[in-house]
């Protein structure tokens, strides 16, 4: 991390900015928030995403990386437990982590937030028609009715944002000897979700041996089924 002070605060700043809008967008009181058509949509978008990056699975060299996209950066999961364990640390990790290590953790904690709203504005259109399950039909016409598509393309940009910050620290020396030794104390202390998520990203982006093919095929594929959708393509999933 930069000694500047300045840039240190911007970087706090940034990161407490995020987890305002993760309590606000995750408050059980947000219309949308209990609906039953949120755990759908979930479950049926996570079952899309493996599907749709099975070559990146089958493939050694990315099935890490691509296993951390699905399971850390969007899933059908809980990821509280480690947005309050970057509150909790942020006064002290702003000046311990490198800048790049505080990048993944800034736009993760985003990617988050944005992936949750847009989900929303989709079980908004999936409760006003009543559906009680999704086809690819179905979830392409919520998608659009949804819109937002400069939003549709940040929440792509923030998942390559995510891992190019990832990728950066990978290759700074002395950033695994720093994740292992803080390994304890974060347990100690109980930080060991976000350790984890900072971990498995480091371990997965370490294996890539340059991420570059991996980033540019979840920008791509990502980008296509984006733009298929909107232009109503009957078949906006297939490779």
């Amino acid at each position: 991390m930069s000694d500047d002070p300045g840039q240190r605060a911007m970087m706090k700043a940034a990161i407490a900015r995020r987890l305002h809008w993760r309590a606000s967008a995750f408050a059980p009181a947000r219309v949308g928030n209990g609906s039953p058509a949120l755990p759908l949509l979930r479950a049926w978008q996570a079952a899309r995403l493996e599907r749709s990056f099975a070559d990146v699975l089958a493939d050694p060299t990315m099935r890490d990386a691509g296993r951390f996209f699905l399971s850390d950066l969007y899933a059908d999961r809980d990821f509280s437990a480690r947005d309050r364990d970057v509150d909790r640390i942020m006064p002290i990790m702003v000046h311990l982590l490198p800048e790049s290590m505080l990048r993944a953790a800034r736009d993760a904690i985003e990617l988050h937030v944005l992936s949750h709203v847009l989900d929303l504005c989709m079980v908004a259109v999936i409760e006003r028609r009543r559906w009680r399950r999704l086809d690819t039909e179905r979830y392409a016409e919520a998608y659009r009715e949804a819109g937002l598509p400069r939003l549709r393309r940040r929440q792509i940009d923030l998942v390559v944002a995510v891992g190019r910050s990832l990728d950066a620290a990978v290759q700074r020396h002395g950033v695994h000897r720093l994740l292992r030794a803080s390994r304890l104390p974060a347990r100690a202390t109980g930080l060991a979700e976000l350790q984890r998520f900072l971990e498995r990203g480091f371990d997965a982006f370490a294996r890539l041996g340059g991420a570059d093919r991996f980033l540019q095929r979840v920008a791509q594929g990502e980008g296509e089924v984006s733009r298929r959708l909107f232009a109503g393509h009957p078949r906006p999933f297939d490779p």
